[in-house]
């Protein structure tokens, strides 16, 4: 089979010749690593000062050529893609304050993570925040039919066109887009998740407007030529939810139902990427997704009871620990294919992958190693007796 048709066996539930691989965020230190040399994709602050220096080009060329190149050692089965900075883009560079703090033109404050080495918010300036009200966000509603729709010629999509140009005839080909989370709003992180109990008819009209632009961007997607989407949007939390499930059901629930009629309608598949602990709505997930990635199974989310819950409905995407693919050793990721394979590969309707993605500080050794299972293990049908004493 080509890596294509393994993913969309996977998706359909057939049993493919083996087990499909594929990760929807890959960080610059696991290209490095691999393929041996230095990146700016995924480049986190690296990244950022490119752009502020004028070398969009320069990272885009790097993102095409590192992306692509990287999948084919793997010998992944999905290639995920998506907008890059148009042509011409140099951002104006935030003011430094020190080696690790910048700050924007609107008095926010940034500091760079020593964890992840991004440029991440620290310090909202809230003095000149103004809240959306019903009639501003209804005018914004009214005025999405008359907007243009976007050129899927735009420079916006250079990397998509290539990805297609290069590997859509071998390979799945999965377009990153947007979502609709919990449609809170306010100054501070504690206003926003009060807003939805507080002002929920604002916060309703917020995701419709949303959900209805995500909407109208479907048709477009369909003309860069890719086989599907995967809106990344997280729900919860490593403990559960992020709001309860009666709001998921009443203000995001309809809007993601929307969004994918409207994907399959152009013959798109969808692939939900969705950090957390998700139990309280996977059957909401099974009734609407073609699959189900970000699995997190330090969440709660084992595999093992996701497979007998969603079989037939729901393709599941993970299985490897992302903590353990940082901090652990082979043998850990061993333990973790041999669980996954053994209880979520039989009868199709699984892709391997990290539970998050490649990140920063990924280790070389257990990235092969997930390599090595699938190439050992992963053949159809599968063996349950090659998983003995793996995991108890």
């Amino acid at each position: 089979m080509l890596p294509r048709e393994r993913v969309f066996a996977a998706l359909e539930h057939r049993e493919p010749d083996r087990i499909p691989w594929g990760e929807h965020s890959i960080d610059y230190n696991v290209y490095e690593d691999i393929l041996g040399r230095k990146t700016l994709a995924q480049a986190k602050m690296r990244e950022t000062q490119a752009y502020w220096d004028g070398r969009r080009d320069e990272v885009v060329e790097c993102i095409k050529r590192d992306r692509l190149d990287l999948i084919r050692a793997l010998e992944m089965d999905i290639v995920f893609c998506g907008r890059v900075a148009p042509k011409g883009h140099q951002p104006k560079p935030m003011k430094k304050l020190d080696d690790e703090t910048y700050e924007d033109e609107g008095g926010n404050i940034y500091r760079v993570s020593a964890t992840t080495h991004d440029l991440m918010p620290y310090k909202r300036n809230t003095k000149n925040y103004k809240p959306p009200t019903l009639a501003g966000l209804q005018q914004s509603i009214d005025k999405l039919d008359s907007q243009p729709l976007g050129d899927p010629n735009d420079s916006c999509w250079e990397f998509v066109h290539h990805a297609v140009k290069e590997m859509k005839k071998t390979h799945f080909i999965l377009l990153m887009c947007g979502d609709v989370g919990f449609p809170g709003f306010g100054a501070t992180e504690e206003d926003r998740w009060m807003s939805l109990l507080e002002q929920p008819e604002i916060c309703a009209k917020i995701a419709e407007l949303h959900g209805r632009q995500i909407i109208r961007e479907v048709p477009l997607y369909a003309q860069l030529g890719v086989d599907g989407i995967m809106p990344c949007g997280d729900l919860g939390s490593s403990t559960g939810l992020m709001a309860s499930p009666q709001i998921y059901r009443e203000m995001v629930y309809p809007w993601h139902k929307a969004h994918v009629a409207e994907a399959h309608k152009h013959g798109l598949k969808v692939l939900k990427h969705c950090c957390g602990h998700t139990w309280p709505i996977i059957d909401e997930l099974a009734e609407v997704y073609d699959a189900y990635e970000g699995i997190q199974a330090s969440a709660g989310m084992d595999i093992k009871k996701l497979k007998k819950r969603v079989r037939g409905k729901l393709c599941l995407w993970g299985g490897i620990w992302h903590e353990h693919i940082i901090l652990g050793t082979p043998e850990d990721i061993r333990r973790d294919a041999a669980y996954a394979f053994r209880h979520a590969a039989p009868g199709g309707g699984y892709i391997m992958g990290s539970t998050h993605s490649l990140a920063v500080d990924a280790k070389r050794e257990n990235i092969l190693e997930m390599k090595r299972c699938r190439d050992e293990w992963g053949n159809y049908p599968i063996n349950a007796k090659l998983f003995d004493g793996k995991r108890p």
